[in-house]
């Protein structure tokens, strides 16, 4: 297991202990129980439908090759170089260049990007973030960051019932109200950062794997470059709406990004592009 992997793991581990810690809250050891068969069930769905609940909520509309043959042809031309399944390609119709991957595997897998990231990128810079996508599906991160989310957004749900109802330990009795209200406040907080985390670590091995599937590491290096400086200035209400999902995009498509780096949703751009250009000095 690579670095990444083993953080991953370890920071999915820390959101499953919160969410036995808020159950444990609301109800003891059978609160516990409940709160875990929940967040399974979540994941469930989640995990069956996390590609329609994704271009749902940025309206994504899917094209081919008589739509969009360019696109459509990039997109198969580096599917076949990564031997994977062809994904269904989407157009997202917003000004903020952008992109993301999503579903469940590779067998039901698909890509999106924006109009505004085919406008100021080139043929070989957006060729360099499909590839990225496409990394993100073999590496199946695109499961982990749907776990991720609908458990932090699980961790949440739970945490505002122990805020309101209280909980009881497992001998029956009321627990501390304080200790309850910090631990519900803080639970949501600590269940982001690790989400965000898990993105980070993420988004270095898609970086690698896509620079490994387009043979061309300053392609995307141009790119992430290129996105950084016009996401910055144009907003995306989709993203804005769902901030859970900004995770999935290739830039954090999110307002206020300069926010301290604790809360970033991806590794700093330069950092990105730096490792890209060590790729080319076999570094």
């Amino acid at each position: 297991m690579s670095e990444n992997g083993l953080k991953t793991a370890v920071l999915m581990a820390g959101i499953l202990a919160l969410f036995g810690a808020i159950g444990a809250l609301l109800g003891g050891k059978s609160g516990m129980l409940l709160a875990l068969m929940f967040g399974g069930a979540m994941n469930v769905y989640a995990w069956w439908n996390s590609d329609q609940m994704m271009l749902r909520m940025y309206n994504a509309q899917e094209v081919d090759a008589g739509s969009a043959p360019d696109f459509y042809h990039m997109v198969a031309e580096l599917a076949q170089r990564a031997n994977m399944p062809m994904p269904r390609v989407y157009v997202i119709h917003e000004d903020q260049p952008n992109a993301f991957a999503t579903g469940r595997d590779p067998e039901h897998a698909a890509v999106a990007a924006t109009t505004g990231i085919m406008r100021i990128l080139d043929y070989r810079e957006l060729r360099g973030v499909m590839a990225h996508e496409l990394a993100h599906v073999r590496h199946r991160d695109t499961l982990i960051s749907t776990v991720s989310a609908s458990m932090a957004g699980a961790i949440s749900a739970l945490a505002n019932f122990a805020l309101f109802f209280g909980g009881r330990n497992s001998e029956g009795r009321a627990v501390n109200p304080l200790a309850g209200i910090l631990l519900a406040l803080l639970a949501p907080l600590a269940a982001s950062l690790i989400q965000m985390a898990i993105s980070r670590a993420r988004e270095f091995d898609a970086d690698q794997g896509g620079a490994e599937i387009s043979g061309d590491p300053l392609a995307l290096a141009a790119a992430l470059e290129k996105i950084e400086y016009y996401a910055r200035g144009i907003p995306m209400p989709a993203a804005e709406a769902h901030p859970e999902t900004a995770q999935m995009m290739i830039i954090n498509p999110l307002s206020g990004m300069g926010m301290d780096n604790l809360f970033r949703t991806h590794p700093l751009t330069e950092e990105r592009i730096a490792r890209l250009h060590a790729m080319t000095r076999g570094a």
